[in-house]
């Protein structure tokens, strides 16, 4: 009899443990803020929970604005790039020790396991987040543009031709917004600025250069409809150009620098 009962006790301090390990996370308060970042380096291509998280608190500051499901992508990339470059640290789009412990601590009050269906104005605001991110500012063939995208492709045409007149910079514009309208392209600015290997601004990081208003002007001339480069997908300079195979495209005209080709 007493062996029964001793079983019968440690039985109930067992299933006593089970209810209290089994309580819904949904209990937790709203501005409960744990992490549940794992150790691994997040790259373009991750996926995961712990990807979910990295949007979550991102798109709580303002620097994403798409959809939280745990895939890596061009967006999420180029939200980490423009945090880690708000916060001073290095601007490699991987996230790993340092960028997640800026991320954690920017974002007290952040629910993991509620994350935001769209940005917390008064976080992106104390923080430098770009509260645009979620505001549609302007339109190309149909397709919304962000202010983020805008700010891309103004750091794109600077980073590529800054030294460029006035006409060859709204040229390297027309030839970004061709390729999000050609097929064998990708179809956003992050996908056709950050595609392996596309721009030599992306690679030396020239891409991260603080645009002048020339190159935001020539962004919105190319937006409004503006091509001097007559319908190029691509372009190169002759004088430090190395791939033999560029050297095969039909070629357009050249203006400044610059050879545009089809």
């Amino acid at each position: 009899m007493k062996r029964w009962k001793v079983w019968t006790a440690a039985l109930s301090v067992a299933l006593a443990s089970l209810c209290i390990y089994a309580e819904p996370i949904r209990d937790l308060p709203q501005g409960h803020d744990a992490s549940v970042f794992t150790t691994r380096t997040l790259v373009r291509g991750s996926q995961g929970i712990d990807v979910r998280e990295l949007q979550g608190r991102l798109k709580f500051l303002g620097y994403y604005k798409g959809t939280i499901d745990g895939s890596y992508g061009y967006g999420t990339y180029w939200a980490v790039r423009n945090f880690q470059n708000k916060f001073g640290m290095k601007v490699d789009g991987k996230v790993g020790a340092q960028t997640r412990t800026r991320l954690v601590r920017a974002t007290k009050g952040y629910n993991p396991y509620n994350p935001p269906k769209q940005t917390a104005g008064g976080s992106g605001s104390k923080t430098g987040g770009n509260s645009g991110n979620s505001t549609r500012a302007a339109s190309y063939g149909g397709k919304s543009l962000s202010a983020n995208d805008l700010k891309l492709l103004a750091n794109a045409v600077y980073g590529e031709a800054r030294g460029e007149p006035h006409v060859g910079q709204v040229a390297i514009a027309a030839v970004i917004m061709n390729r999000i309208d050609n097929p064998n392209f990708p179809n956003t600015v992050p996908g056709v600025i950050f595609q392996p290997g596309a721009f030599t601004a992306v690679a030396d990081g020239q891409i991260w250069l603080t645009p002048n208003e020339n190159a935001r002007k020539a962004v919105r001339e190319a937006l409004n409809g503006a091509d001097p480069s007559t319908g190029a997908i691509y372009y190169f300079n002759p004088a430090t150009a190395t791939s033999k195979w560029i050297w095969s495209r039909p070629q357009i005209k050249r203006i400044g620098r610059h050879i545009f080709c089809r």
